[in-house]
């Protein structure tokens, strides 16, 4: 069959970190004739072998054929495999992955064995930055060995690139596809293309690949963006002081606290709208092998990638936040206020209907660079050096807003909890108009707003790692003992975050409270029409604004710099530069990282079993420099509006060196050629995330009211540790064809988690404020079991099963709580048929909810992610032998990722829903 395989993989103790590739060889003189199978069930039986080869437990993913992935995400092709789930970023794509239900943060991702940079604050990789077409596989590792590379308890994630030697002499393949997503009407198209060949008498060989992706996305988005208001409950020592900033919610109007409102919890803010995303995405690697001899060979590779993904939200907000003689007629309904009316004359106790407007700049630059040789010294010893610098940056400083407008005319209001995503909201005019159908047929303009929170931020993230590895393979085959593996490495990583926004002069708040703007003074159009958009919200039954209107940003900005040196409402002249974006040193950290590790690991065989046990030793040095400032004043500018004042920052710098003993022991024993049973046990570590290594600090949520200081964390921060036992047994029925049953368990020790720390005095006359720090709890248990089935039947049909149950939960001092960002169950099911010139598969992954926060508003109130299922379809047919047509479809049933608090309907959290699309692609090899 014409086209280009990726060959199976080494097993994962031989990965070192350039991981290998079987070949076909031909020495002089020998006649090997080559038979490729592609398609989906050749991709499931490399996955099959590689699983069964490995010397650990594992489960892997591989290519369609050189320069296709199974779906357009890895992430995505990551969630079929057992005990894997994703999580979502704009459009559905997805973005963060986790393994055995640990979070993304329990997860090390690396790419042919070197850790990839990250664009975020953690070490988790974004695989949004990362086109699939650029993968042959990926294995994920779920066990441990003293020869991986250290710093996942949840799994090791290792992407594979392809090698020119995978097929000999001249392959390539072009692609093009086209998507349309069928909720928001929007479109995107991909070219991609990979070529290789050998050349001198095979001894070179080259890889390029490129890939150059636009696309147009759209997320309805719905949440309470405010937090939630309740009432303090003196007796909850968790919430004794309660975060109703304007009052306690008062529906007898008696003045007091009384005992049948203690714990009351009413609505905070809200918001309803849609971000609207141009994805630009592109590509280029390349690799360099050079094989002198069958002893001896050299590769140089290389990855850049360019993520360039603005975001535009337009959104309606909502601020109902109760003070005294703001709420009226309220109904409470199992101590929550489920709806009420907002009449006070007031134009600060009224509600005020906002515009809001949020844009985010993510350009992300990701490059990997490196050079690994593999050298036979002898018959029994192979020596592996490899070194690489990884990098990431994204530049965003000064350059998202957060742009509210007002409404400023005299109204009266109506809020009802629905017990769907969004509550209903009416709005009554006093010139006789309504806010929803005012706005369906465009009867508001730049008048009917003022100015009122305008903030510029963003930060600059950059991380760089620089790495490099010694290893050995010593075979001596005497007795059990089949050989050692030994080595050491060596990273440096250097991440740094400045933070650029208007937040810390109050620059944010400038055209706020007394100093509204009237928006139509301004002159320059800023809002220049009404729009709807397709399906908006049709998922949603309550009844809220589902128009838009059309607000520049960028005439906004101008606008407000030619206002410039006039009168200020409320006093003095209006200076633009006050509301300038400038560093603020107090998120802003510089984080430096120095680890030595070093390992060895004996690789044992007996008649019917084998196995390794080996022990890898870790040294760590941070160091962290972050910096502080004093509030010297807090000045009220209005009703839930008001200024910090800060003395100048300083700075501060921590650090700290860790050592870890991390021993491991695999068996893997062959009862039958087809039955095999596995048991693996070791102790493992996970790195803090590098933000909470900073001790940066924010009182930004002064602005509105809330006095809460959240500290971001420490350098003396632990890493999280863990003991953990997997037993699994695997029964490979046919061949290609496996079923397994494993069950696992990890004691997790130092988890990071978060304390709340109420009515703390930080030094500000007046107030009392909620201290939210990082800290390590005590420990963390999960346990789980895993079963999977692969089988395809001779007449090309197949299926694919597996389903994962976690049980965990976490301890703080003598308190009991979920561990957060588990699911306690992931499950999936897929079908096949791979026959002929015909491929058609049909995958359906459920996540089931599970905790993303915990005691968000006092003790057992967390956070919950609501269940979701997401199917994808493709079918794909050859045309000719060189030429194929293939047709596939993400989030077939529409679902939405939506939250709530303690899966509570009455009290949603998030709503964001990415609509199903549909992709047509067409191939060429040659």
């Amino acid at each position: 069959m014409a086209g280009a395989g990726i060959a199976a993989l080494l097993s994962a103790s031989a990965a070192f970190a350039q991981t290998p590739t079987s070949e076909t060889t031909a020495k002089t003189g020998d006649t090997v004739e080559e038979v490729v199978v592609v398609g989906v069930r050749a991709s499931v039986a490399r996955a099959v072998k590689t699983k069964r080869d490995a010397t650990t437990v594992q489960d892997s993913i591989s290519a369609l054929e050189l320069g296709m992935f199974p779906d357009d995400n890895v992430a995505d092709s990551l969630s079929h495999i057992t005990g894997v789930s994703i999580s979502r970023t704009a459009g559905g794509e997805g973005q963060k992955v986790s393994v055995r239900g640990l979070g993304p943060e329990y997860t090390l991702s690396t790419f042919n064995g070197r850790i990839l940079a990250t664009d975020g604050a953690g070490r988790d990789f974004a695989y949004d930055v990362l086109p699939s077409d650029v993968i042959s596989g990926a294995d994920v590792i779920k066990g441990a060995e003293a020869a991986n590379t250290e710093g996942a308890i949840g799994g090791l994630i290792n992407l594979r690139s392809a090698s020119p030697f995978d097929r000999r002499g001249q392959q390539g393949i072009v692609r093009l596809e086209g998507d349309r997503n069928q909720m928001s009407k929007l479109d995107g198209r991909k070219l991609s293309a990979v070529y290789s060949n050998t050349f001198a008498g095979d001894t070179l060989g080259v890889l390029l690949g490129v890939v150059l992706e636009k696309r147009d996305d759209r997320t309805d988005v719905a949440g309470n963006d405010g937090g939630w208001t309740r009432n303090a409950d003196p007796n909850d020592e968790s919430w004794a002081f309660g975060n109703a900033w304007g009052g306690a919610i008062d529906p007898n109007n008696n003045g007091v606290l009384d005992p049948e409102e203690y714990g009351l919890i009413g609505p905070g803010q809200f918001r309803v709208g849609s971000i609207l995303e141009n994805k630009k995405r592109r590509a280029f690697t390349g690799k360099l092998e050079w094989r002198p001899s069958d002893k001896f060979k050299v590769v140089v590779d290389g990855l850049t990638t360019k993520l360039d993904s603005p975001q535009v939200g337009y959104q309606q907000s909502f601020y109902p936040l109760y003070a005294p003689g703001r709420w009226s007629n309220m109904v409470v309904k199992n101590g929550i206020v489920t709806s009420f009316d907002m009449n006070n004359p007031d134009p600060e106790m009224r509600l005020n209907p906002e515009l809001l407007n949020q844009t985010s700049y993510r350009v992300v630059e990701t490059q990997l660079y490196g050079a690994n040789a593999e050298w036979s010294v002898t018959d029994n010893l192979t020596l592996t050096g490899d070194v690489y610098r990884s990098t990431s940056k994204r530049h965003s400083g000064g350059q998202d807003s957060y742009v509210v407008l007002r409404m400023n005319q005299p109204n009266t209001a109506h809020i009802e909890l629905s017990g769907d995503r969004v509550p209903n909201v009416t709005v009554n005019f006093a010139d006789g108009r309504e806010l929803i159908s005012g706005l369906d047929k465009g009867q508001f303009k730049d008048s009917d707003f003022n100015t009122h929170y305008f903030s510029l931020a963003g930060d600059n993230i950059d991380d760089k790692i620089t790495g490099g590895s010694f290893k050995g393979s010593w075979a001596i085959e005497k007795g059990w003992l089949g050989g050692v593996l030994f080595g050491v490495n060596y990273t440096d990583r250097k991440k740094s975050r400045d933070l650029v926004n208007n937040a810390l002069t109050g620059g944010a708040d400038y055209y706020s409270g007394n100093y509204a703007i009237n928006v139509g003074a301004l002159g320059g159009k800023v809002i220049s029409n009404s729009f709807s958009l397709p399906n908006f919200m049709d998922e949603v039954d309550s009844r809220f604004p589902r128009t838009f209107l059309a607000f520049d940003i960028p005439k906004y900005q101008a606008a407000l710099a030619a206002y410039n040196g006039k009168p200020r409402p409320g006093g003095g002249t209006y200076d633009y530069s006050k509301a300038a974006p400038v560093w603020n040193p107090l998120q802003s950290y510089r984080v430096g990282e120095e680890t030595w590790s070093g390992f060895v690991q004996a690789n044992l065989e007996g008649e019917r079993w084998s196995g390794n046990v080996g022990l890898r030793v870790v040294r760590t040095k941070t160091n962290a420099q972050a910096w502080d400032a004093k509030i010297v004043q807090v000045i009220e500018n209005g009703a839930f509006n008001y200024t910090a004042v800060y003395a100048p920052p300083t700075a501060i710098e921590q650090g700290n060196t860790y050592t870890y003993a991390l021993p491991s022991l695999n068996l893997n024993y062959r009862i039958t050629d087809e039955l095999r049973v596995r048991f693996g046990a070791a102790k493992t570590m996970a790195r803090p995330s590098v933000a909470t290594l900073a001790p940066t600090s924010t009182t930004e949520s002064v602005s509105w009211g809330d006095f809460t200081q959240v500290y971001s964390g420490n350098a003396e921060l632990k890493p999280y540790s863990a003991k953990q036992l997997d037993l699994s047994v695997e029964y490979y029925f046919r061949p290609n064809s496996i079923f397994n049953v494993a069950v696992f368990g990890k004691r997790i020790k130092d988890q990071i988690t978060t304390s709340w720390e109420p009515g703390q005095d930080i030094g500000v006359a007046g107030h009392l404020f909620n201290i939210s720090r990082p800290i390590n709890g005590d420990h963390a248990e999960v346990k789980g079991v895993e079963v999977g089935l692969q089988h395809f039947l001779d007449n090309g049909l197949g299926v694919r099963a597996q389903y994962t149950r976690n049980w965990a939960k976490s301890f703080v001092g003598d308190q009991e709580r979920p561990l957060e960002g588990i699911a306690p169950s992931v499950y999936s099911l897929g079908v096949f048929y791979d026959h002929g010139p015909v491929s058609l598969s049909l995958s359906g992954d459920r996540t089931a909810g599970f905790t993303t926060a915990v005691n968000v508003l006092g003790n057992g109130y967390n956070e919950k992610a609501d269940p979701i299922t997401w199917v994808t379809a493709h079918a794909a047919y050859k045309i000719t032998e060189k030429m194929d047509i293939s047709l596939e479809g993400q989030n077939l049933l529409d679902k939405a990722n939506t939250y709530s608090i303690n899966g509570n309907p009455m009290l949603p959290q998030g709503y964001y829903r990415y609509g199903r699309s549909v992709k047509l692609g067409v191939s060429y090899r040659f």
